[in-house]
């Protein structure tokens, strides 16, 4: 069966509607940068306030840092190797669940001063042949 994936885009009252097939089993939570990248230890960190631990992701410049990951998505996230160089800050999550449901913040950071870019609400529904996901992006303003 194939399963839907819904992407409604807020600001510019756009949707979107992409198909993939139940083997790639994820979804993208996307976050793209325009502006500069620090110089000072940059920092991107995916968080979901509801949840404690907040953080889900952290990539560093030496690359991941998930000591203080929430256990639940343990082995579920990923982002682009070249995250940092492309400014495609955007999230893999594997086998998503009903419970991965909430609204996740994408933060770029120089370790004194955080800037959030981008909030997306992420809502997983379940069903006899899948589940449906809805994203709803909310692009920070300069």
């Amino acid at each position: 069966t194939m399963k839907c994936v819904y992407i409604c885009i807020s600001q510019h009252a756009l949707a979107v509607e992409v198909e993939g097939n139940t083997e790639a089993e994820s979804v993208q939570l996307p976050c793209q940068h325009s502006g500069f990248i620090p110089d000072d230890n940059p920092t991107v960190t995916w968080t979901r306030n509801d949840l404690d631990p907040t953080t889900v992701h952290v990539r560093r410049k030496e690359g991941d840092d998930l000591k203080g990951q929430n256990r639940s998505y343990s082995r579920r996230t990923s982002m682009r190797p070249d995250a940092l160089d492309s400014l495609d800050f955007s999230l893999t999550l594997r086998k998503p669940q009903l419970t991965d449901s909430g609204k996740y913040s994408c933060t770029l950071s120089d370790g004194r001063k955080e800037r959030t870019l981008t909030d997306v609400q992420l809502q997983v529904k379940g069903h006899e042949k899948g589940f449906t996901i809805c994203i709803i992006l909310t692009v920070s303003g300069k």
